[in-house]
């Protein structure tokens, strides 16, 4: 375990958001001039860079997270509450809003309202890495104060024990951009749009070794019957490669149909392509996730889900996909990767599991 008896800005640190929002595009240099003055430490004048942009776009999402990150630096932990409170409120899929909520609350000695901040962080992609971590150090806060209290310890004693969060303050990063390899998003399509992947072909059965000859007298003829015994190794060859190449377009397809039932808001498509094992996120039960994911995508007045670079691999009754995936909607444009774990059922490939990143 990573020692936790530091204090809390010691450890905050940058790290890089896994998913680009498409308006920071048009204001690339706006965010990258506010983000380095943030790096040098003059949260002032970056807040006051990020209101002066703000009073001509509004709604930037960039812009406001970026103007809540001064605002906590410069010491203005209300007014960052406020302004990641409303990031949460208006983008519910972006997991980096509720992280720097709980580091706020964590300030502030409010630990239960922190740990709920993280574990929405976690519902909303729990392949979050800094989020998982953050949450690590907020329990052992609460156990230290636990067994604190069980022995009677003083105040002093009690809160021995920081927890090291982790405050995210970019909402693009260029960097991550670069080392993807991805393009910024562009504005959101018209209509829901699904890209069409061809599966890899799978790899072809290897030819059968030639028969290794006995150790008999170099001189001596090949027996008459070894082209016959050969013959009939290669010819089921051809079946396995074609059983794989069938269950890899099957698995593409019904990805590709689980998206298209997204962008069109057919919820009775969309959550059926999830198997009945599927296991929510966040610890929800079935029925409380479904809910939750019909406020999320029929509240969409439009949604496109783009999906591109589709790998599958499949074994058995089991398969894998992993792509990445371009989401629009209303004014949130995110790119990402997203993995679906699946399993044929009756005959029908269902999803089991979903994660983000990686």
């Amino acid at each position: 375990m990573k020692p936790v008896l530091r204090t809390l800005p010691q450890l905050l640190r940058l790290v890089a958001l896994t998913a680009l929002l498409g308006a920071g595009v048009a204001h690339a240099e706006d965010y990258s001039d506010i983000t380095q003055l943030l790096k040098t430490g003059k949260a002032a004048e970056a807040l006051v860079k990020a209101d002066q942009r703000l009073a001509a776009t509004p709604r930037d999402p960039q812009l406001r997270f970026l103007r809540g990150v001064a605002q906590a630096d410069s010491g203005k932990q209300g007014e960052a509450i406020t302004t990641f409170t409303k990031l949460t409120e208006e983008y519910p899929e972006l997991p980096e809003p509720y992280n720097n909520l709980a580091v706020l609350y964590a300030n502030q000695n409010q630990l239960d309202k922190a740990r709920t901040a993280l574990e929405m962080a976690i519902r909303t992609n729990p392949s979050y890495a800094t989020a998982h971590e953050n949450l690590g150090d907020i329990y052992a806060k609460l156990a230290s104060q636990a067994y604190n209290k069980a022995l009677q310890l003083d105040a002093n004693s009690a809160n021995s024990v920081k927890p090291k969060l982790a405050l995210i303050r970019e909402l693009f990063s260029a960097d991550a951009a670069s080392k993807s390899g991805r393009p910024a998003a562009a504005a959101p399509a018209p209509a829901a749009v699904v890209a069409t992947q061809r599966p890899a072909p799978a790899a072809a059965a290897p030819a059968p070794a030639a028969p290794t000859p006995a150790p008999a007298a170099a001189a001596a003829p090949a027996p008459a019957a070894t082209p016959a015994a050969a013959a009939p190794a290669a010819a089921p060859a051809p079946a396995p490669v074609a059983a794989s190449d069938a269950s890899t377009q099957a698995v593409t397809a019904a990805v590709q149909a689980w998206a298209a039932a997204w962008a069109a808001k057919d919820m009775k498509a969309y959550l059926g392509a999830y198997d009945k094992s599927f296991d929510p996120p966040g610890n929800q039960n079935r029925s409380a996730w479904e809910k939750e994911r019909e406020a999320r995508i029929v509240g969409k007045s439009k949604i496109s889900v783009k999906l591109s670079d589709i790998a599958v691999s499949v074994q058995g009754d089991k398969a894998t996909a992993r792509f990445r995936q371009a989401y629009s909607a209303d004014a949130l444009n995110v790119t990402s990767r997203k993995t679906l774990d699946l399993v044929n059922s009756n005959g029908r490939w269902a999803i089991v599991r979903e994660s983000t990143g990686g």
